[in-house]
């Protein structure tokens, strides 16, 4: 229970990693805040496993795409919890194709979300962080070092994830904000 009366934010929190992020920091004692986008069930599940094995979970849609969406994320956020000690920026997509097949709509659609919401999402958090800090962690992929062939818009959001971190873990330290990144594999 090393994270008892700590609040955590999970983007993408709806299946897959951030379903498994969520779940485990509760099982640590964080009372989590589920963010989905499209799959309300998906986080309605994820909070029913939560508070079936004890623990505290809501599930708060918001597209972290959208501006106004996250900031009523996190207002929903202060007035259940007060606070955010932890926030994991897990949200994202991915499209392969190649060269060719790149368009404006693709490149913004997966930037608007990878990148500029994470961003957003983060300036959005910071003034519920309290003054003993916290932690950010941001995911990434695996797809920024490897590059495969067809993936040059999410490696290229990808890396833009790593550049972020790096930045954003300078200049949020001295306020005693860890910023750190993971870039997992084929989940």
């Amino acid at each position: 229970m090393k994270l008892a009366n700590k609040v955590a934010v999970v983007t993408g929190a709806s299946k897959g990693i951030g379903t498994a992020i969520a779940v485990r920091l509760a099982a640590e004692g964080a009372s989590v805040i589920v963010n989905y986008h499209t799959s309300k069930d998906g986080a309605d599940r994820v909070v029913s496993q939560i508070v079936a094995a004890g623990g505290s979970a809501v599930a708060i849609g918001a597209d972290v795409s959208n501006e106004r969406e996250i900031a009523e994320l996190f207002a929903k956020t202060k007035e259940i919890y007060g606070k955010v000690d932890i926030l994991v920026n897990n949200a994202g997509i991915y499209a392969f194709g190649p060269l060719e097949d790149v368009t404006a709509e693709k490149y913004h659609r997966e930037h608007n979300l990878n990148v500029l919401g994470l961003l957003l999402t983060t300036k959005a958090a910071l003034p519920l962080f309290p003054t003993e800090g916290g932690s950010i962690i941001n995911i990434g992929s695996r797809v920024n070092t490897v590059a495969p062939a067809k993936s040059v818009i999410s490696s290229a959001s990808k890396a833009a994830v790593d550049a972020i971190t790096k930045v954003l873990s300078k200049e949020l330290g001295p306020r005693k904000i860890r910023v750190n990144s993971l870039n997992p594999g084929v989940i």
